[in-house]
């Protein structure tokens, strides 16, 4: 297709690193601010996503892009690929590459429960960042459509500032893997078991949420967390009001320039403790474990046959197959399948044949995605889905969406599953959602990281000028802030900010009296130490008698 007159061009340059490239897309992030930001690590790559010259969004009713040459919406049913792939053909942007999300529930696309979802859920989100930093070893490949934004990012890299959070004394969040959703957990893991013996479903995977009620440090707690981590991917993302940290165990799928496809199904867990003879023999426990075995293995026909829907015949490898993969605190039985695309199909064809994972979902999916409405609490969003980027030269990598920490409306949470078959029994598939989360859960950084312990006037003033857009001085401290413009936007954005100070407010309490020193004076009242109580035993609720799995109807 001929270049569009108005196309825009990347300025291109290089740009020296200062210490490891982990740290130093950390820092980059960091100096970014609340706009859309995306930190991808594929292989010894570390791509950082700054801005958004162009958004494509997905929801059940059309796929819209926004950006320089106005926006554009293109109504879809069944599958949203040929809508994408037409406003994606003409992108005003020269040698584009795009990231984004794709949450678990698209795959509900061409069933009764997609009809459910509400109309402006964002499905799929790409943004074609302003600036783009790629860091290898000590360079980085800085392309940018915004010089100023591009100087802060290379000042950055070239920075010798420590990092925050050194992993000896990083201020640890206390994170109980079996508050909350034990119990109904055990008892979804049984009654998906008794469906599996008296129905066509063969394997399903249920997940469960574990909240996070302090003030977490996200950057610190990815910076942390992947230092103790062997993900396939990782990433550190803002996009769309969402925040979220990962260390993805396993790919979705990856698609090279001239076709090759790959998929990297995990199916089959043990802990990872560290200790050389226990895990040796967990390990072997692990391979002989006839219920992971089974599950693995059809895991891994599943994914070979959703592979031949899209690839030449008899261009699919299986390469090595059920080997013990390690990942944080878990090890899993592990398999890479290899093919070929078919002539005339895309990314976007392997992405609907293998998205979700069968690891994430179940055999066969559609019974697999009513099994998980009745027994999940709550839908999954971006858990089980992908962390994507995808390129103008064909290219796509999704990483699958597990080990993470997601914050969004004042709310941090983790979540875990695990795959249930006929031989699962419910306190195994517990443990081993605990196993899964003590990647994270042991990472999980105080806001207070970064030296920051107490919220000014000051710092509230600033923060209030940039919801604003106007400088410092212009805010008056006993002025009506709403009356000054500041919208309800403007109001969940600084709730948003000063909740990394350990202070907790809620946009309705700040707008019953909303001047700046009404504001301090209720952060000062927060920050008062709470009067020594004496010490009192942890107890854990015991389940209601009659208490059942939640459903849906």
């Amino acid at each position: 297709m001929p270049t569009r007159p108005d196309t825009l061009q990347y300025r291109t340059s290089s740009a020296p690193v200062a210490g490891d490239p982990l740290s130093a897309a950390v820092r980059v992030t960091r100096q970014a601010g609340d706009g859309p930001c995306v930190l991808y690590e594929r292989g010894d790559t570390w791509s950082v996503a700054l801005g958004a010259i162009t958004e494509v969004t997905v929801t059940r009713t059309g796929v819209r892009r926004t950006g320089p040459d106005g926006e554009r919406t293109v109504p879809w049913t069944d599958d949203p690929a040929p809508a994408l792939r037409e406003l994606l053909s003409d992108l005003p942007v020269e040698d584009w590459r795009a990231y984004g999300t794709v949450d678990f529930e698209l795959s509900y696309a061409g069933t009764p429960a997609f009809d459910e979802l509400p109309a402006d859920t964002v499905l799929l989100r790409l943004v074609v960042p302003r600036t783009e930093i790629r860091i290898q070893g000590s360079t980085a490949t800085v392309r940018t459509l915004d010089p100023e934004e591009a100087q802060h990012a290379v000042a950055a890299l070239a920075s010798d500032e420590a990092d925050p959070v050194h992993p000896a004394s990083a201020p640890l969040v206390d994170v109980d893997l079996e508050q909350g959703e034990g119990e109904l957990y055990r008892k979804a893991v049984a009654g998906a078991v008794r469906e599996i013996r008296d129905s066509t479903l063969r394997k399903v995977i249920l997940s469960r949420v574990v909240q996070i009620t302090e003030p977490v440090d996200l950057a610190s707690t990815y910076l942390l967390g992947r230092r103790r981590n062997t993900p396939a991917r990782s990433f550190l993302l803002h996009l769309g009001g969402l925040r979220a940290a990962g260390f993805g165990p396993e790919i979705v799928l990856a698609v090279d320039a001239d076709g090759r496809v790959r998929t990297q199904p995990l199916a089959g867990t043990r802990a990872l403790t560290g200790d050389a003879e226990g895990d040796a023999r967990l390990r072997r426990e692990l391979l002989a474990d006839p219920k992971e075995v089974y599950e693995h293995a059809v895991t891994v026909r599943t994914s070979f046959e959703e592979l031949e829907a899209v690839c030449e015949p008899g261009t699919i490898q299986v390469t090595d197959y059920m080997t013990v993969k390690p990942r944080g605190t878990a090890q899993h039985l592990g398999s890479d399948l290899y093919g070929r695309l078919r002539p005339g199909q895309d990314g976007w064809d392997a992405l609907a044949s293998l998205f979700p994972a069968v690891t994430v979902a179940g055999i066969p999916k559609a019974e697999a995605y009513e099994a998980i409405r009745r027994y999940e609490s709550e839908p999954r969003g971006l858990y089980g889905g992908a962390v994507l980027t995808v390129g103008q030269d064909g290219t796509f990598d999704a990483a699958l969406v597990l080990r993470s920490v997601y914050q969004q409306g004042g709310r941090t949470w983790l979540r875990a599953g695990a795959g249930i078959v006929g031989q699962s029994v419910p306190e195994r598939e517990f443990t081993e959602t605990c196993e899964k989360l003590r990647s994270v859960s042991g990472t999980v950084v105080a806001a207070v990281a970064a030296g920051r312990t107490e919220l000014g006037l000051d710092v509230m003033r600033r923060d209030v000028a940039e919801a604003l857009r106007c400088p410092e001085s212009e805010v008056d401290t006993e002025a009506n802030l709403i009356a000054q413009g500041l919208d309800s936007v403007g109001l969940m954005t600084v709730v948003s900010k000063w909740s990394a100070y350990g202070v907790r407010f809620k946009v309705a309490e700040l707008a019953r009296d909303p001047r700046l020193v009404a504001w301090a004076r209720l952060v000062q009242e927060q920050q008062v130490p709470p009067s020594p109580e004496p010490p009192t035993a942890r107890t854990t609720a015991a389940p209601r008698a009659g208490e059942q799995v939640r459903t849906r109807p």
